[in-house]
């Protein structure tokens, strides 16, 4: 995990508990499915949480934060710096 997001104001323990809620809350109302639905990618099953307009642009405010799988998150990428994330190799 970066240790550079702590330094930088953020909070490990506060994101994973808004993390936890939005994933509980959509188990609850949606039956854990994907919110971002991609066709040919998506997987189906919500186990993040995507930032919808970027982390550097609204913070981790739950209003713009949605269930998606990670298929669907990685395809989409940091909306902010309009790119796709770089894959990353396996050590």
């Amino acid at each position: 995990m970066s240790k550079t997001w702590g330094k930088a104001g953020g909070s490990y323990r506060v994101w994973r508990k808004r993390r936890a809620w939005i994933l509980a809350e959509n188990q609850r109302t949606n039956r854990g499915r994907c919110t971002l639905l991609i066709p040919k990618i998506c997987t189906g099953q919500a186990q993040c949480v995507h930032h919808v307009m970027g982390r550097g642009i609204t913070g981790d405010d739950p209003k713009y934060l949605v269930p998606a799988c990670t298929a669907c998150n990685l395809h989409i990428g940091q909306p902010s710096h309009g790119t796709q994330p770089r894959p990353t190799s396996k050590w």
